[in-house]
């Protein structure tokens, strides 16, 4: 008997469809090993294909085989695409049971230096490309009567610190409408989770956007010194079994801004003017 068909008793995810954007590289890699590890069928989505290979080869390693993973190139920014991408899905799977929309880019830039157009694309990946392929996936979801929905928003979503003006606006926008589609689902079967990471080692600020629109190109200091991304990972999935609606994972000082933000903004405030170079 394969692995996952063992793994159907104390585990939750056991035979489940897993949908992941941004799974080639960072937190969207770290879920799809877990989501693997824990028995369930996995799609891996991102724009590089070659990468979402080499993730599906590291699934195989821990216990799955290559028909209980679907690789799906996927821009979240192509609209157009993505009600072929659902039926390949469930073509494969006949249904979705996760959709997790970690796909994202963040920003290293002052706004007087950030060129408009930066703005836009960070809307149109880390907001609209969310909403988009929520919208496309949720009508299954409710008609399967069940299925849950997550999303990669930031602490950034909470707080909003220099340098990173569209990056907090977009983390701040998910939030907001992934607690309201909560709200509007939850008496139907579906469950909604915001994640709101701090400081995890991955390569997002590699990645990062500069007001000219070119890749910013170095780690930040504070991300090299972050949680470690599979432990990130882990925390996530224990928020999962729990039901714990929003998920704050890290454990740098900026966990504790989350709290400080609540009882006494001018303080968080007064700390984050001093980011500014």
């Amino acid at each position: 008997m394969h692995l996952c068909q063992q793994r159907t008793g104390p585990y939750m995810f056991g035979n489940q469809v897993a949908w992941i954007t941004g799974a080639s590289s960072g937190i969207g890699e770290a879920l799809a090993l877990q989501f693997a590890t824990e028995g369930a069928k996995v799609v891996l989505s991102a724009r590089r294909e070659d990468e979402l290979n080499r993730v599906k080869e590291l699934c195989i390693g821990k216990g799955l085989s290559s028909e209980e993973i679907l690789v799906l190139p996927l821009d979240v920014t192509d609209h157009e695409s993505m009600p072929g991408a659902v039926q390949k899905v469930t073509a494969s799977f006949g249904r979705i049971d996760w959709l997790i929309n970690n796909a994202g880019i963040s920003q290293r830039s002052l706004c007087v230096d950030t060129d408009i157009s930066v703005y836009r694309q960070l809307f149109e990946v880390d907001v609209i490309g969310q909403i988009a392929l929520t919208q496309k996936v949720l009508p299954l979801m409710l008609e399967q009567g069940s299925g849950h929905i997550a999303i990669t928003s930031s602490v950034a979503g909470k707080i909003g610190v220099p340098y990173r003006t569209g990056y907090c606006a977009v983390k701040h926008a998910v939030m907001g409408f992934f607690d309201a589609l909560r709200a509007e689902t939850a008496s139907q079967g579906i469950r909604v989770t915001t994640i709101t990471p701090g400081f995890i080692r991955t390569n997002i600020s590699v990645h990062a956007l500069k007001g000219d629109g070119s890749e910013y190109g170095v780690v930040d200091n504070d991300i090299a010194a972050g949680m470690d991304v599979t432990r990130c990972a882990e925390v996530i999935m224990a928020g999962f079994r729990k039901g714990t609606p929003e998920i704050a994972v890290g454990e740098g000082m900026e966990m504790k801004a989350l709290l400080l933000k609540r009882l006494i903004p001018r303080a968080v405030f007064k700390k984050v003017e001093g980011m500014v170079k």
